[in-house]
């Protein structure tokens, strides 16, 4: 009878320790998410810096083209639009991209003055943290591009916002956030000195942007014979990240931009975590102290 008696506890004992793991790791998740809350709470020059750079864009250098696309109907619109309509969905990439390579920076500062090594040798699975960390990068992503729109439809920006499309475009936006902040992950897995930071953003955050359809859509570069940018740009993922945020806004089909950044998101967090492991990673982070089981 004892033996029956222990036999039927042990799956109460494994739901009972499956609860406690679950729980152990949403209270880690939790914890990270507010941490990075905390921290942006106390930076206000970086939610300042984060929307005054794509308000000068909207401002300034989309005021000289306001009325270039008055010439053509452009996918998703139904009718003219002019210029700062159209940048809008492209600034509010730059937001996400920025912030993105931003928590690049700052799992390199973290890694170089110990922290990341403490946050890693927590006893829960490494990708979770990672992705706990994504988490985090990815709401302040969003909460920055929010309040860029509010800002640009205070200062007189049409957006359809008040709209069913607009929980598809919130959709797209967290999408995007994700994947550019994984983007930055596994960036912060070659970078491996704060020194080298600024000259390897140079070769990802100004070729990801203006090699896109964030300022121009691909029909201006394919009529105008430039063959290489308009095939770099349809095969760059921040492209993909921009068209679904643009076409969810009006209620269009996205086509297959969904599908390219949720791809994208996958395989950057993969080879992300992959970097970070010890045993396996090739960013030889234990080496340097930084990412030490």
């Amino acid at each position: 009878m004892q033996g029956r008696t222990v036999k039927a506890d042990i799956p109460l004992v494994e739901e009972r320790a499956a609860r406690r793991g679950l729980g152990h790791a949403l209270q880690a998740l939790q914890a990270i998410v507010l941490r990075e809350l905390f921290k942006f709470s106390r930076q206000t020059g970086r939610l300042v810096s984060a929307l005054v750079r794509p308000l000068l864009w909207l401002a300034v250098f989309a005021a000289g083209f306001r009325n270039v696309f008055g010439v053509a109907i452009v996918e998703p619109y139904d009718t003219y639009i002019p210029y700062d309509v159209y940048i809008v969905p492209g600034l509010v990439g730059m937001v996400l991209l920025f912030n993105g390579m931003q928590s690049s920076l700052a799992m390199v500062y973290d890694r170089e003055m110990g922290l990341m090594r403490l946050l890693l040798t927590a006893p829960l699975p490494r990708p979770w943290l990672l992705f706990s960390k994504l988490c985090a990068t990815a709401l302040l992503s969003v909460l920055q591009a929010l309040a860029f729109v509010i800002v640009a439809v205070l200062i007189g920006t049409e957006l359809p916002l008040f709209s069913l499309a607009a929980l598809h475009a919130l959709l797209a936006l967290i999408g995007g956030a994700l994947m550019l902040g994984a983007l930055g992950l596994l960036l912060s897995v070659y970078i491996k000195q704060l020194e080298n930071f600024a000259g390897t953003m140079n070769f990802v955050i100004f070729p990801m942007y203006f090699l896109s359809t964030a300022l121009y859509p691909l029909w201006k570069l394919q009529e105008s014979g430039a063959g290489w940018v308009y095939q770099l740009a349809r095969f760059n993922p921040f492209t993909h990240a921009v068209e679904w945020v643009r076409f969810a806004l009006y209620g269009k089909d996205p086509g297959a931009a969904p599908y390219v950044v949720l791809g994208c998101l996958l395989v950057f967090l993969v080879l992300a975590c992959w970097g970070y492991d010890p045993q396996r990673g090739f960013g030889g982070l234990t080496k340097r102290g930084g990412g030490g089981g």
